[in-house]
């Protein structure tokens, strides 16, 4: 494989994705150059549009095995382009470093999937299995009508498949040093506490609910540190205080509501019922007027660490010198939705440390790389 071809195409193809202002569940015509890229391969090609979100499944092949790239053209928001080097939907390089937004999470790796599929299908025409793409314009935002319909459209028709490779950027310091076969659920806690309005020169601590709720959170933390060291679970849950709010517009009054949103990142093997049960017994002990609402966002998986295992870990190894770790935090992924159909899962992709961040950008050697892994995980399953 010719390094400047590689490099050439995969730049020029996420060039072109991130100029595409796709902010999510918008696909703004990134999905359109993706088909372009296939159709020209022979890939059949499916849409599944969904309310506002662009869904296509692209095949290549009929029969097993059945090796799944999976990935997104939506992106966050920019946030303040003022603070970015360069505009942030304009791909420039520079120190070679390729900045814009998506062009970690995802568009780069979704470019690399595209070339390293070029290239196999170059030398390997006629080859064993099936080739496919489960491509989204939902997964940075609500993801309703994004992979899980593309998920519940493969149940339909009892289409299998055996291994999946999602482009999440799961690397952290080098390019394929950590993949993922799961990840940890997301929980989340709105908790109301109505108490009475007071004068603060006439109201004690344990009248104020500000206090109560100071108890609760300290509490919370301990139960979650517990259920840790219990079970040993890695990567751990985990326990954030996301927003508290009060009713009270008055500098000399305590106030009379409380509303404070709780969030739990679960391990798979923390039942989601025993953290409800310990936060809820907890609360009673206050003897509080409150109500709870909980809200479960995404579910904890874990897939099978087999065939596909190996089959990552050699192709990292063969271009990269390292062995990968199996890192399973963060936040949440498609990965949840296409665990259903009880496929081999990894997450692997390049380094996470700028995405969702102002100035967003990519090793353009990493790029490269990707490609090459990406080839040889394609060769080996399916040559």
């Amino acid at each position: 494989m010719n390094n400047f071809n590689i490099l050439s195409s995969v730049l020029f193809l996420t060039k072109k994705l991130i100029k595409r202002k796709s902010i999510s569940p918008i696909d703004n015509g990134c999905q359109k150059i993706l088909m372009d890229r296939l159709n020209r391969l022979g890939f059949v090609i499916k849409l599944l549009p969904s309310e506002s979100a662009s869904n296509f499944i692209a095949w290549h092949g009929h029969e097993e095995p059945t090796l799944a790239f999976s990935g997104h053209t939506d992106v966050v928001g920019p946030g303040n382009i003022n603070n970015w080097y360069f505009n942030p939907f304009n791909p420039t390089l520079y120190n070679g470093m390729l900045y814009g937004r998506g062009s970690v999470d995802m568009k780069g790796a979704l470019s690399a999937m595209i070339v390293a599929t070029e290239y196999f299908l170059k030398y390997n025409p006629h080859h064993l299995g099936t080739l496919l793409f489960l491509i989204t314009s939902d997964e940075e935002s609500e993801a309703t009508n994004g992979t899980i319909k593309i998920v519940d459209k493969l149940i339909s028709i009892n289409k299998n498949i055996n291994y999946c490779i999602i482009g999440e950027p799961s690397s952290i310091y080098k390019l394929g040093d950590n993949i993922k076969n799961g990840r940890r659920g997301s929980l989340t806690c709105n908790l109301t506490i109505h108490s009475k309005q007071k004068h603060v020169a006439y109201c004690n601590i344990l009248a104020n609910p500000i206090y109560q709720i100071t108890n609760i959170i300290n509490q919370i933390s301990k139960i979650i540190e517990n259920l840790n060291l219990l079970s040993l679970m890695t990567p751990p849950t985990t326990f954030q205080v996301i927003n508290i709010i009060t009713d009270n517009n008055h500098v000399n009054t305590t106030p009379k509501k409380i509303i404070m949103q709780l969030n739990f990142r679960f391990n798979y093997k923390l039942k989601v019922s025993i953290i409800k049960d310990k936060i809820e017994s907890l609360i009673n002990k206050y003897n509080l007027d409150y109500e709870i609402n909980w809200i479960i966002s995404s579910n904890a998986f874990v897939s099978n660490t087999g065939e596909l295992f190996s089959i990552v870990k050699e192709a990292i190894n063969f271009y990269q010198g390292i062995i990968p770790s199996i890192n399973n935090n963060g936040g949440t992924s498609d990965g949840r939705f296409i665990n259903k159909l009880g496929t081999q899962i990894i997450e692997l992709g390049l380094i996470s440390k700028t995405i969702h961040q102002e100035n967003e950008c990519v090793n353009v050697i990493d790029l490269q790389q990707l490609v090459k892994i990406y080839y040889r995980i394609i060769k080996n399953v399916l040559s």
